[in-house]
């Protein structure tokens, strides 16, 4: 692939990279799936380039950084939606309860979370 070829992909990649963080901060899924496929697209025909000049090097060095803070976004709002969804099974779990007889009681209501007790 000639070396200007290299650097325009190289180009339209940073730019989708950093619609992709905008469509992902501003929760455009349809977006945001559009950029995906294009993305994966244009990787599938970039190539190894062994003789690259300085100008394409720190390109892909920037391109590098973006995609990990990318990733790093992603890696977030996951960990956070699962400790959202932890806490909201937490809430919704009960736990066992004893009568005076000794025998398991069932309770009604739907944890402190849910009930305004928080």
């Amino acid at each position: 692939m000639a070396a200007d070829g290299v650097r325009a992909d190289l180009e339209r990649l940073h730019e989708l990279l950093l619609r992709e963080r905008e469509c992902a901060k501003s929760l455009a899924v349809d977006e945001l799936m559009a950029v995906t496929e294009e993305k994966d697209a244009l990787l599938q025909r970039l190539r190894p380039v062994t003789d690259a000049s300085p100008e394409v090097r720190a390109l892909a060095e920037i391109i590098q950084k973006e995609n990990r803070r990318n990733a790093y976004l992603f890696w977030a709002t996951l960990k956070f939606i699962r400790e959202s969804v932890g806490f909201f099974n937490r809430q919704v779990a009960q736990p066992a309860s004893y009568g005076s007889a000794g025998g398991l009681v069932q309770r009604t209501g739907s944890g402190m979370f849910l009930t305004g007790k928080v």
